[in-house]
């Protein structure tokens, strides 16, 4: 199984042509498929487009998580809110949500709303189920 990470946005993201970059967050596929898309867009996101966030592991902020994991975690969130930032104008947002892969249309254990670019990234935490909305 994998953890897989996902983004909904109301905005068309430029997706990355080679699924197996060696970047460590990119906007392609990985894990997911369209199954897996359509199923988390459907049961999780209040957006028009999803995409997966592939960094071949994802994005999962939890003392449940090794260290290694958790810090790994952190930079590819603040390397995809900087991302995100250049493409959402003032007053858009963009979801986060992580799962194993087939269960995108299980009930979410949590929900999360936070600042683009005022969130202490020590302090909070994302595990897996849980919706966060980044609003700009």
């Amino acid at each position: 199984m994998s953890l897989a990470s996902y983004i909904g946005c109301n905005i068309a993201l430029p997706i990355t042509a080679d699924e197996y970059s060696d970047d460590s967050l990119y906007i392609g596929g990985c894990f997911a498929g369209d199954e897996e898309l359509q199923n988390v867009k459907k049961y999780q996101f209040t957006t028009s487009y999803v995409y997966e966030v592939s960094s071949h592991w994802g994005i999962k902020i939890s003392d449940y998580t090794t260290p290694e994991i958790c810090d790994e975690s952190k930079k590819k969130l603040l390397e995809l809110c900087k991302r995100m930032d250049g493409y959402l104008k003032q007053g858009d947002y963009f979801e986060l949500y992580s799962c194993w892969v087939g269960e995108e249309d299980e009930k979410r254990e949590g929900e999360l709303i936070l600042q683009m670019k005022s969130f202490d990234i020590d302090q909070i935490e994302i595990p897996e189920k849980t919706l966060v909305r980044f609003e700009k």
